[in-house]
């Protein structure tokens, strides 16, 4: 679990073949002397599982499924990835509940200069964007960010500054792919309401939440 707060941004430094998955060797300036091989570590919003560690490096496992899902197929070497170490029960939960298994993917319409922020427009698949609410959270590459507006498929962000500076979205451009984590308590709200039957299981049939349930239980 994570919190969507990027600790590093690191490089990567070789990218191995293994069959048909990837081992990747990242380089940083993240302190990974004091994690565990078989420790999870966000790489790009991915979880993956630390396998080696070196003084300045570490490498992770990436299998078939991820590569699938996820932009991490398309990284190179040199490529800027953002970090972040798992969360401590201990800590801050200073962004939100982040698990690092990724949604799908969406690519970058517009970026625009708002005051001191880069607004973000951002397109993705309808199965993606039936958890984004405007107001509500979301990981892009790992970076725990609120969302301003939802349109359809597309939503958008305003990036602030530091955000900009201290992750890789400052330096992302229009047409880039970005990793998508949706927020895990809309994916359990949906859950519950299917098991209790009040919302449909599969597409195209309708709700069984009217406005009569909604005035009946007390929402309205």
């Amino acid at each position: 679990m994570f919190t969507g707060l990027i600790e590093a941004t690191g490089k990567i430094r070789e990218i191995g073949r293994k069959g048909v998955s990837f081992q990747v060797s990242i380089s940083s300036g993240l302190d990974v002397t004091r994690t565990d091989i078989g420790a999870s570590i966000s790489v790009d919003g991915v979880c993956l599982t630390v396998v080696r560690i070196e003084k300045d490096s570490f490498a992770v496992d990436v299998s078939p499924e991820t590569l699938e899902r996820t932009t991490l197929k398309e990284k190179k070497k040199g490529d800027e990835v953002n970090l972040e170490r798992a969360l401590r029960l201990s800590d801050r939960l200073a962004g939100h509940l982040v698990s690092g298994h990724i949604d799908g993917t969406g690519t970058i319409t517009s970026m625009t200069r708002k005051d001191n922020s880069l607004v973000v427009t951002i397109s993705t698949s309808s199965e993606v964007a039936r958890y984004l609410v405007s107001k509500g959270s979301v990981a892009l590459d790992g970076i725990s960010l609120t969302i301003n507006e939802v349109q359809g498929t597309s939503f958008s962000l305003a990036i602030i500054p530091h955000t900009a500076q201290v992750t890789t979205v400052g330096k992302k451009s229009t047409g880039d792919r970005l990793n998508i984590e949706t927020d895990i308590i809309g994916k359990y709200v949906e859950r519950f309401l299917q098991q209790a039957e009040l919302v449909p299981k599969e597409k195209g049939k309708s709700s069984s939440i009217t406005q009569d349930f909604l005035t009946k239980y007390g929402f309205t």
